[in-house]
């Protein structure tokens, strides 16, 4: 099976691109930088290539995932979101006009393709030392996820 990674696809408002997200927004910066290509070999032996219909791209699911870390928002949120930004549909590489996918397909891409629960963390890691590596990201230190709870100690509540 070849795979390759997903361009953005071809409309005639790909120029709305240019016109609302900056050239120096984080995603377009992560985008032009980074190949996400190395999701195609962490995830090559997770997809059939001779049975079923064709699968999302695994690079726009895990970039689905990434932008849910960075964001820290919910399945449903991140995608909703990817309906109307126009910097999450470019990072996305989605045409302006392009339908999101289901939340739903994002838990499946976790159960199906990202089994092993570390494989994600090594994803995100190879992403961010990338982004380091390139200076898209100055920070020593990233907050992958956080929980925030109430309890009864909590003098605030």
């Amino acid at each position: 099976m070849v795979l390759q990674q997903q361009k953005l696809q071809i409309s005639n408002y790909s120029g709305l691109f240019d016109l609302i997200v900056p050239k120096d927004n984080l995603l377009r910066r992560i985008n032009e930088l980074i190949d996400f290509t190395f999701i195609y070999d962490e995830l090559v032996n997770k997809y059939c290539s001779n049975n079923g219909r064709t699968a999302e791209s695994p690079i726009r699911m895990f970039k689905y995932l990434l932008l849910k870390t960075i964001y820290v928002v919910s399945d449903v949120d991140v995608v909703e979101r990817s309906r109307y930004d126009m910097s999450f549909k470019y990072f996305l590489e989605m045409a302006p006009e392009e339908d999101v996918i289901n939340p739903s397909s994002l838990t499946k891409f976790r159960k199906l393709r990202l089994k092993d629960t570390d494989l994600l963390n090594l994803l995100i890691n190879k992403t961010v030392s990338i982004a380091i590596e390139k200076g898209i990201i100055r920070s020593k230190s990233i907050i992958v996820d956080a929980t925030h709870s109430l309890s009864r100690s909590n003098p605030f509540a």
